[in-house]
């Protein structure tokens, strides 16, 4: 009897949830036919891609022109890059990557180890950024989709586009660190200007 009573409940809830599943289908056509129907984005994997770059790329360049002058060659400990040898390694790293996603050879600048003023490694970040700025720009879901060598090891260039992202933040972390030790607010916690006081 109490088998009885699970399997009735057990059925009676699939059917009220494949009505409720039904009416909201049916609902959702009749809105559809109201508004219009609305085509699906297109590439949606790499347009969000190309969205988080974006942010990531002004958080970076932002953090390479509000680090002083005489703190580019601070490092907290001796076993670690200075800030100016983690923006070089940044903008190194924007060619490496990218040029994997569009099937170019690295230029092979070598900033981070020829570039020690600050006025030349934000200028070299900013180059390295609108070097990348091709690859995302012109990466759809298909193309992403191809298959390329990183590391040794087989990857969708859209995933090597996504290895940039996950890099550039690992290292903004590291910038974040070095501005606080400085007393200087990363880009992220600045706050945003006030409104204006209505009259």
């Amino acid at each position: 009897m109490k088998f009885h009573a699970i399997a009735s409940a057990v059925v009676l809830f699939l059917v009220s949830t494949a009505a409720f599943a039904q009416s909201g289908s049916q609902n959702s056509n009749q809105t559809a036919d109201k508004k219009g129907e609305q085509a699906a984005q297109p590439n949606p994997f790499s347009t969000f891609n190309k969205f988080a770059y974006g942010r990531i790329k002004t958080i970076l360049v932002s953090s390479a022109e509000k680090m002083p002058e005489e703190n580019y060659n601070f490092k907290p400990t001796e076993a670690v890059r200075s800030y100016g040898q983690i923006v070089g390694h940044v903008a190194d790293a924007q060619y490496m990557f990218c040029s994997v996603a569009l099937s170019e050879k690295n230029p092979g600048l070598k900033i981070e180890q020829t570039k020690t003023i600050k006025a030349d490694l934000v200028a070299a970040l900013k180059d390295a950024v609108a070097y990348c700025d091709k690859a995302y720009d012109t990466m759809t879901d298909a193309s992403g989709s191809q298959m390329v060598k990183l590391f040794d090891s087989d990857m969708p260039k859209l995933g090597v586009l996504n290895v940039n992202n996950i890099h550039d933040m690992e290292h903004y972390g590291n910038l974040v660190t070095y501005m606080r030790l400085k007393n200087i607010v990363p880009p992220t916690s600045e706050q945003p200007p006030a409104a204006p006081q209505k009259k």
